[in-house]
């Protein structure tokens, strides 16, 4: 069992919804609908791809021995499968890396035949995301457990674990050891094979071992075993599914639409330096000698609220996602002062060098307390981030970027005080004190992309 830094952070109603139906995953009948793939052994109906780990059936459970020098290693069905729920126990050494492909596909025309598609991470590092799902060779983490610590607490090192998996239609729903883990909506694969991975590793790794066993599946009579869950992932553009709009998610903006917008200090919607199209909510870059449009803010004014969006950067732009906007307190035409999570192309933008300690940085709060994110983790230019705001009723704050938090703070703290007070906020009376404010998009005179834009309340939830 390990603690997470983000569980804390966890707004009450999603830690309720950890209780949340989750499958029956005793043993089942036979008759149930239930197929075990390993009945005839691993020659009947298995293959290896990738890699040249070990692979063996010593009495019903598939032991994967990792190799060194040599890739990840899949032992994959021949049969490919769309809709199934799928059970297994694994257990694995410490410091190796597994996981259970599905939906997956080797082709030859794709990178020369490597293994790609959905993987249901088994993890035993401290990390510990075992049940997340990975984008196998391809997109990388789509849902890491970052958002889900009751999941990673699940994990039982040394000891066997329990992992149930749900593939029907677009969604994808994991559990670990009877915990909700993940929900994912995506529609890149419907259908693939279902592999048992051993990942690759180094000098020291050669001899490391992962078991598999009760390898079932069942392909008929699927119905979902639950819907609430403590986070989802809806990978689709400016798309609400039933089940985020459930945990009461609703859109800002459809892709089409700009109804829930306007521009800053004026009640209409900017007439130029704004464009919507091909689904994406554009700000222009600013040409010489031409007005910009200005930010536009929600029409509505939150206090405790969750948003999530998607941005795309150009090459060197610098924009920003600003909360708890009032527009009275800085009357600049087509600005405001307020919080704001950075957006920035760190590499290219001489922003970055600026401020302290990198709080002018992407996702940071902006001139006040600086992101920590690893690099796997940041998309650059021309790729859509995910930002994740929430803004609790008791002044807690966290920003998330591609679904990890990199920033934790308390609107009460002295550690705010003290940046505030450092920062060029500083002598502005009653900065980041306000009660409740707006959203704002930001026109800082470069080409920045926004879809997917998500908010909740959660004045009644905490």
């Amino acid at each position: 069992m390990r603690p997470s830094a983000a569980s804390s952070f966890l707004p009450a109603v999603l830690l309720l919804l950890l209780g949340a139906a989750a499958p029956g995953l005793s043993q089942p009948d036979p008759g149930s609908g239930w197929i075990d793939l390993t009945a005839g052994g691993l020659e009947e109906g298995w293959r290896q791809l990738g890699g040249a780990a070990e692979y063996s059936l010593e009495d019903g459970v598939v032991v994967g021995t990792a190799v060194i020098e040599t890739p990840n290693s899949f032992l994959a069905t021949k049969e490919e499968y769309g809709d199934f729920a799928l059970q297994l126990e694994f257990k694995i050494d410490e410091g190796l890396n597994a996981g259970v492909q599905i939906r997956s596909h080797s082709d030859p025309e794709y990178r020369n035949g490597t293994v790609h598609g959905y993987q249901v991470e088994i993890d035993p590092s401290e990390r510990a995301w075992s049940a997340g799902v990975y984008d196998e060779a391809r997109r990388g983490w789509l849902y890491p457990l970052a958002a889900n610590p009751a999941a990673s607490e699940a994990f039982r090192q040394g000891g066997w674990n329990h992992l149930y998996i749900e593939a029907i239609g677009l969604e994808i729903r994991t559990w670990l050891n009877n915990v909700p883990a993940t929900f994912l909506i995506d529609e890149m694969t419907p259908k693939g094979f279902i592999a048992l991975q051993v990942h690759s590793v180094g000098p020291d790794g050669g001899g490391r071992q992962v078991r598999y066993r009760n390898v079932l599946l069942r392909t008929e009579g699927l119905t979902p075993s639950g819907r609430r869950f403590p986070y989802i992932v809806d990978t689709r553009p400016n798309r609400l599914s039933e089940a985020e709009a459930a945990l009461g998610w609703r859109l800002l903006f459809d892709g089409e639409s700009t109804e829930a917008w306007r521009g800053a200090h004026r009640e209409d919607f900017p007439g130029t330096g704004w464009e919507v199209r091909d689904g994406e909510l554009t700000v222009h870059a600013s040409e010489p000698g031409k007005p910009r449009g200005g930010g536009i803010v929600t029409r509505e004014a939150f206090s405790a609220f969750e948003l999530q969006l998607e941005f795309r950067m150009t090459e060197g732009a610098n924009s920003g996602i600003k909360y708890l906007v009032t527009e009275g307190y800085d009357s600049a035409p087509g600005s405001a002062i307020a919080f704001e999570y950075q957006i920035l192309d760190d590499f290219r933008h001489p922003d970055a060098q600026s401020g302290r300690d990198g709080n002018r940085t992407l996702a940071s709060l902006y001139d006040l307390l600086p992101a920590t994110k690893t690099g796997r983790f940041v998309k650059g230019p021309g790729r859509y981030n995910h930002a994740r705001i929430v803004v609790h009723a008791d002044g807690r704050v966290e920003h998330w970027l591609n679904h990890v938090p990199v920033l934790m703070f308390d609107r009460e703290s002295a550690e705010l005080d003290e940046a505030i007070a450092l920062s060029k906020f500083a002598g502005r009376e009653g900065f980041g004190k306000w009660p409740e404010g707006r959203i704002l998009l930001q026109d800082h005179g470069d080409e920045v992309a926004f879809r997917s834009i998500k908010v909740r309340r959660l004045d009644d939830a905490e």
